[in-house]
């Protein structure tokens, strides 16, 4: 291998690993301690065939519902797609919510939130004048989640992270570097 190749190489390998070690940190250590905003957005997951939700989309609904019983955010915007189960995510999260004791007015759907991306355009299309919000994710997420929210002109945007973990998370972290530099350099 040629000198200028093996520099180029182990030059991103580093950068790969440094990112990564970012995205993880950034995603485990939460910003709800002394940060309070106004609404929580809730990102969505798999919906099981049944209409149940996956442990994964139940962690991160319990962790907005932490933050809203706790008086930390106000309201809960709940955003995904429709899965091909043939669920609409945003609409079966708020239904668990209401069941858990939210109003039903203290929550909004997206059920258009078919990625990062979509969700960060929605919501600034549902609230316009919102300048902060608080991210609810997998930890893995959570920095693309803070990109994504920062591009379409939130400027306080805090992340909080469930406690769900899954050997999968392994995958999703290598995948969150690309998604990260994809929505950096096309957004």
């Amino acid at each position: 291998m040629k000198p200028t190749l093996k520099k180029l190489l182990i030059l991103v390998s580093l950068i790969f690993i440094i990112h990564e070690i970012v995205i993880i940190t950034d995603g485990l250590i939460d910003d709800d301690d002394n940060t309070k905003t106004k609404i929580a957005v809730i990102l969505g997951s798999k919906v099981n065939l049944d209409g149940s939700l996956s442990k994964k989309l139940k962690a991160r609904l319990d962790r907005g519902y932490q933050l809203y019983s706790d008086a930390q955010v106000s309201k809960l915007y709940v955003s995904g797609g429709l899965g091909k189960e043939g669920f609409y995510e945003g609409t079966v999260m708020a239904d668990y919510l209401v069941s858990k004791g939210v109003p039903e007015k203290l929550i909004t759907i997206d059920d258009n939130g078919i990625n990062t991306r979509h969700t960060a355009l929605n919501f600034v299309k549902d609230y316009p004048s919102e300048t902060s919000v608080t991210i609810v994710s997998q930890y893995f997420h959570i920095t693309r989640c803070k990109l994504a929210f920062k591009q379409v002109g939130i400027t306080n945007v805090t992340g909080v992270h469930c406690d769900y973990f899954e050997s999968r998370d392994l995958y999703a972290v290598v995948r969150e570097f690309f998604g990260f530099y994809k929505y950096l350099v096309y957004y």
